[in-house]
């Protein structure tokens, strides 16, 4: 949804943006990036729902009085695609962290993954990864288990309504989930290796839609920036 502006104040009356998270971004950073283009503007900015620095995909970002209706987009249901590697486990759930256990997966057919995918569907309680941004008692989680201490996880009930095996090349498997707010994809990928009765971790995700918002339409980065410090030379900021 890349609007066309004129003014630099449109921004401050508020705007909805999509953008395509870089891969090794957090979600901060890319809210930061584009606050501080606004600079001498002193502007709200904040993102509808968290990608993790290793995801890529869609981040709706929300400005100025737009930025009270974030609770509202970010419980809309999601999609994503990925990838993960069958026969491995790491701390992190994804390639954050080296792995931790590894397992034969000679024995595993195509078809008992494609299996595996149905008893995921529906309302499904998952634990979030140790190394998440979730706050106890005022820190993150990753904060934790940086330091090697033990912290207590709470199961959480989450919807998978769409979960789909797009390609097989062991250890490689490609997938597609839709899902509701909260899911925790690393998660999904490691109870999924213990399903199997065996392991897997994460090491490709992107988000491609939010409720009906969807990643082809989203600005990259520096392209939203760039269109940013533009409008301030044709519309300068009145301090």
């Amino acid at each position: 949804m890349k609007s066309t502006y004129t003014r630099i104040e449109e921004f401050a009356e508020g705007q909805l943006l999509l953008v395509n998270k870089p891969y090794n971004w957090t979600s901060f950073d890319v809210v930061g990036k584009i606050r501080n283009s606004f600079k001498p503007l002193k502007l709200k900015v904040g993102h509808a729902g968290t990608l993790d620095p290793l995801a890529t995909g869609l981040l709706i970002i929300c400005t100025g009085k737009m930025t009270k209706q974030i609770d509202t987009f970010q419980a809309q249901e999601k999609e994503y695609t990925g990838t993960m590697i069958l026969g491995e486990t790491t701390p992190s759930y994804d390639m954050e962290t080296e792995a931790d256990q590894k397992f034969d997966i000679s024995h595993i057919t195509g078809q008992q993954i494609k299996d595996t995918c149905a008893q995921f569907l529906g309302e499904i309680g998952q634990y979030p990864p140790a190394h998440s941004a979730i706050k106890i008692d005022g820190e993150r989680l990753y904060e934790k288990a940086r330091r090697g201490e033990e912290v207590e996880l709470r199961l959480r009930t989450v919807t998978i309504t769409e979960f789909e095996i797009t390609g097989i090349s062991l250890p490689e498997v490609n997938f597609r989930v839709v899902c509701s707010k909260g899911t925790y994809i690393r998660s999904l990928v490691n109870d999924f290796g213990k399903a199997l009765n065996n392991g897997a971790f994460l090491s490709t995700l992107r988000r491609t839609r939010s409720g009906d918002y969807k990643v082809d339409d989203a600005w990259e980065v520096m392209e939203l920036v760039n269109t940013i410090r533009e409008l301030k030379v044709i519309s300068p900021v009145i301090e």
